[in-house]
């Protein structure tokens, strides 16, 4: 097994989310890794959790990424945060991204959860993704 791709798998989801065109024209750059110091924009993605296991086999070294990419909104109604979590799932679903190092040979949705957070006067949906990698 090996964790050595999850800096270039991360570096490259996070920089198709903030590429992808109507994504931006929604968001602007409101897309972190961590979230800023100081007041947040009322909609942005964030990245979260990863789970990593072996995928490792005879061919070669790889692995299978489950990670999630969060969408939150400071505001009541859901309809602004499933467009963006939309967004999210068409840039990320199938995405052929180019790694720094070894390369990717499929990226799935698998699930997303929506929930009321803040005393219900925020939203956030997060989506899971599933990522195979393989090292070169």
């Amino acid at each position: 097994m090996s964790y050595a791709l999850s800096s270039a798998l991360q570096v490259a989801v996070y920089q198709a989310l903030l590429d992808d065109v109507a994504l931006s024209a929604l968001l602007g750059d409101a897309v972190y890794d961590a979230l800023p110091v100081g007041t947040v924009p009322p909609l942005y993605v964030t990245l979260g959790p990863e789970k990593v296991v072996d995928a490792s086999d005879s061919t070669g070294v790889g692995a299978v990424h489950q990670f999630t990419v969060s969408v939150v909104s400071d505001t009541a109604a859901f309809a602004a945060v499933k467009v963006a979590a939309g967004l999210v799932s068409d840039v990320l679903h199938n995405a052929d991204l180019a790694l720094s190092r070894g390369h990717l040979v499929l990226m799935t949705f698998e699930r997303a959860t929506a929930a009321r957070i803040d005393g219900a006067s925020g939203r956030r949906i997060d989506l899971r993704f599933k990522a195979r990698v393989e090292d070169e």
